[in-house]
């Protein structure tokens, strides 16, 4: 017998075998079909019939296909070990994408996992601060997790419910497999979880630390496995919640992780005894990132702008409102006003970006916001205005002097707007983590909405 290694499959490798079998499908029932009836003869003498031998359904191409292209998908997922990189999110996406797959070819392949392979260390601390943030908004604050800052909580509360199933116990595997991945840990196993719950009935704290475990392997008994020093401590209590502690060690990966992940923390204050020239306030206004398409699309649902998609014959004509986009920009927010057939207005400081607005036909004042004299004439404003230090708070309040009576303003914010300073008072919703990445930036973003007095 060979001891060679077979060697590596590619991605290349896997989707030429699933077209090939693709292809054979209908060869393949065919050569069942055959079968089976030469199966039925060989239990017969000179074809005299006794009873069926067995039971066969009729089957199904397309059901044979699509089994197929599942299996085609869950290979190359495996195979490129997108479980190592992927945040628990984007895991349970790729399941509920799997009920019905997109066709399997190379440049469908790359697509869903291209970015998996070119930017896997963004994507594990992506899936760091998606579970952490989900468990506390300390992990939210841009002060909070900068290098060596020692405010991030020490533990967090879950409600576990029963160990197996329940919202609670989802957030902490995804919680100590997110944490994992930042370390190079493997993933937890469900012996981990079996010792916890044996700590627990014993009356005893459950520590997840380095140690030998036996793991059940189906049809082939127990092995004994190393796990992991997780660096976290669950104490369990009566009314069902669990605190989880986290040790020196692992509180520094997460600040680590979290800071690396939204990189440089923008500042809250200006420099100790400097107070700041309007030439230097007007420097800072101008940090430019562009709103992404699915932000803005989020803040004009938010907003309540009217959409056609949503309207039909029935519904009567469909209200056109006057919206401001205050610092504007190249006009991304405008952009999406227009699609909806909105009367979009936006005012912009930097006559180069004003300018592309403008080229795109766009209807754009040149000029600094904050010293446009406010009239009372929209019935919307939907802005995204600079995040340096808490400029934005005069942003919005000048904004909503421009409303009408009962109009509404979104504004999207860095979450220290909401989760470390409350200076402006609304609604507020979380953006997802990650949602200014393709502008360059990954800090903890929200929207917030308020209403002009009617």
């Amino acid at each position: 017998m060979s001891t060679a290694l077979a060697p590596q499959r590619t991605v290349a490798d896997l989707i030429e075998e699933y077209e090939a079998k693709h292809a054979a499908i209908e060869q393949a029932i065919s050569s069942f079909d055959d079968a089976f009836t030469a199966l039925g003869m060989a239990a017969t003498v000179q074809g005299h019939f006794v009873e069926p031998v067995g039971s066969k359904s009729y089957l199904y191409a397309d059901k044979l296909r699509k089994n197929l292209l599942i299996s085609g998908w869950r290979a190359i997922y495996s195979r490129l070990d997108i479980a190592k990189i992927a945040s628990a999110k984007d895991k349970k996406l790729f399941d509920q994408t799997l009920a019905s797959p997109p066709p399997l070819t190379m440049e469908t392949a790359k697509a869903t996992f291209g970015d998996y392979l070119m930017r896997p260390r963004f994507h594990i601390l992506r899936g760091l601060a998606e579970s952490f943030t989900a468990l506390d908004p300390a992990y939210k604050s841009h002060s909070k997790v900068r290098i060596g800052v020692k405010g991030l909580p020490k533990r967090v509360i879950f409600s576990f419910g029963h160990y197996c199933s329940g919202y609670g116990f989802d957030q902490f595997r995804d919680m100590v497999n997110a944490l994992a991945a930042v370390r190079g840990q493997a993933a937890l196993e469900w012996c981990e979880i079996q010792a916890m719950e044996a700590d627990h009935k014993a009356g005893e704290d459950a520590t997840f630390s380095a140690r030998e475990l036996m793991r059940f392997k189906a049809g082939r008994g127990d092995e004994a496995i190393l796990v992991p020093d997780r660096g976290i401590t669950v104490r369990k209590f009566a009314n069902g919640n669990a605190h989880v502690f986290f040790d020196r060690d692992s509180l520094l990966a997460i600040n680590r992780g979290l800071a690396e992940f939204y990189g440089e923390v923008l500042p809250d204050v200006e420099p100790e005894g400097v107070k700041p020239s309007a030439s230097t306030a007007v420097s800072k206004d101008l940090q430019f990132y562009p709103t992404p398409r699915a932000v803005v699309d989020a803040a004009l649902e938010f907003a309540h702008i009217p959409n056609p998609a949503h309207y039909s014959r029935y519904d009567g004509d469909m209200p056109v409102l006057r919206v401001l986009e205050p610092s504007c920009g190249d006009g991304r927010i405008m952009d999406a006003l227009r699609e909806r057939r909105q009367n979009a207005f936006g005012i912009e400081y930097h006559p180069g970006r004003a300018a592309e607005a403008k080229a795109k036909g766009h209807a754009v004042l040149t000029a600094n916001f904050l010293d446009h004299p406010p009239t009372p004439e929209f019935d919307a404003v939907v802005m995204n205005p600079p995040f340096y230090g808490r400029h934005y708070v005069k942003h919005v309040q000048h904004a909503l002097r421009f409303l009408k009576p009962g109009g509404t303003l979104v504004s999207i914010l860095p979450a220290t707007a909401h989760y470390d300073h409350g200076e402006l008072a609304g609604e507020w919703r979380d953006l997802p983590v990650g949602s200014f990445s393709e502008s360059g930036t990954n800090v903890p973003t929200g929207m917030l909405r308020m209403r002009a007095p009617a």
